[in-house]
């Protein structure tokens, strides 16, 4: 696999493009501003100089390149794979309520004997996460790995983009399905936050609307413990997810808070909230953030103890965690790289859901608050 990368800013491509076309790029993985792409010459620049490759990404809180967290900016990373293939798909979401459908719906358009990865993309204020992964899941053989993550428009929860050669009318959901035996996908997701307050319970909710928790109003219970930082919500949420009790598992998901509903007391999150299981509130641990970062490296279990390092590792984090590293955020893409090494190509967004399986034995769910890593490998 052979990478190359280029940023865009305000002025323009602060890295020039080649100067000859390359026809034998399949895949532009564009994360950042959709306007730069789309409403200045940017994308013209890319068809000219990579006139094969198919355009995939979203709106993001920060683009990743390399080590640098950019922000007001549009990361390209061109991919060559000299013996993968690849098949693109995009389903309209309408509706939350459509999750689990478009999720099995992009499933089967991507399925194929030979399919080892999925990678997807997708809104992230219209959509259930949960849902939109069980929907995957439940439709892609138990072979094939899943890792993506959910689009951001930074903290103005107004309107979130992700796209396939263009923009949609309509809130969407793009898959890139990797064929073939020469790909190797590796993955690893952890978060780093502390527990904090009583567990409560689930008593009322639907879906990923939270409305009661031990027979009281949600919203109110939490707009108590974050005391002054509720004024600022729904985006001072982000500093204080919730982390899901199943089964007694400490290490259950974590949900980001999205928006809130005042009239009905209600709070959507990410992700499922189900009735019957108890959550409790979670503050930020710096320290424990870059380690887990780092720890999440360590999972994929591909550039580490000995091997060689991936080719291109796409890093998805989540918007909280960017808000709290602040000016330090870097730290947590530097601690990757120390795990990898510097031959690895880096690129990725801040996101409001991450798409991963948490252990190797853990079936793939939506994370919220987490670094999610995904590498790949061509084996020639």
């Amino acid at each position: 696999m052979r990478t190359q990368q280029f940023t865009y800013l305000d002025q323009g491509w602060r890295t020039p493009l080649p100067d000859t076309a390359n026809l034998n790029v399949q895949l532009l993985l564009c994360f950042g501003r959709s306007r730069y792409l789309f409403e200045t010459h940017a994308l013209t620049d890319l068809k000219r100089c990579f006139p094969h490759a198919r355009i995939v990404g979203c709106s993001t809180a920060g683009e990743i390149a390399g080590t640098s967290v950019l922000d007001e900016s549009l990361v390209v990373t061109a991919l060559q794979l000299e013996k993968t293939e690849l098949e693109f798909a995009a389903i309209d979401i309408d509706s939350a309520d459509r999750s689990r459908a478009a999720g099995e719906a992009l499933a089967n358009q991507l399925k194929r004997a030979d399919l080892r990865h999925v990678l997807v993309l997708s809104d992230g204020l219209n959509v259930n996460g949960s849902e939109l992964v069980a929907g995957l899941t439940s439709a892609l053989p138990s072979t094939v790995s899943l890792t993506g993550g959910l689009a951001v428009d930074y903290s103005d929860f107004a309107s979130t983009q992700a796209w396939l050669d263009r923009p949609f009318n309509t809130p969407c959901v793009v898959g890139v399905g990797f064929y073939g035996s020469h790909i190797r996908i590796g993955h690893g997701s952890l978060g780093g936050w502390d527990s904090f307050g009583p567990d409560r319970v689930i008593t009322r909710s639907k879906g990923n609307v939270l409305y009661e928790m031990d027979g009281k109003s949600a919203l109110a219970l939490y707009k108590d413990y974050l005391g002054d930082y509720a004024k600022d919500l729904p985006a001072s949420g982000l500093l204080f997810p919730l982390a899901l009790n199943q089964n007694g598992d400490d290490q259950g998901p974590v949900r980001t808070l999205l928006g809130i509903d005042e009239d009905e007391q209600s709070m959507t999150f990410a992700g499922d909230m189900p009735e019957g299981i108890s959550a409790r509130l979670m503050k930020a641990n710096f320290d424990r953030l870059i380690e887990g970062a780092e720890n999440a490296a360590l999972q994929t279990q591909i550039g580490v103890n000995g091997e060689p390092a991936p080719d291109f590792a796409l890093l998805i984090s989540c918007v909280g965690r960017k808000m709290v590293l602040k000016q330090r955020v870097e730290d947590e893409t530097e601690a990757v790289r120390d795990i990898l090494g510097n031959a690895t190509c880096y690129a990725g967004f801040y996101s409001y859901g991450e798409i991963s399986p948490l252990k190797d034995d853990v079936k793939c769910v939506l994370h919220n608050q987490t670094m999610t890593i995904t590498t790949f490998t061509e084996i020639l």
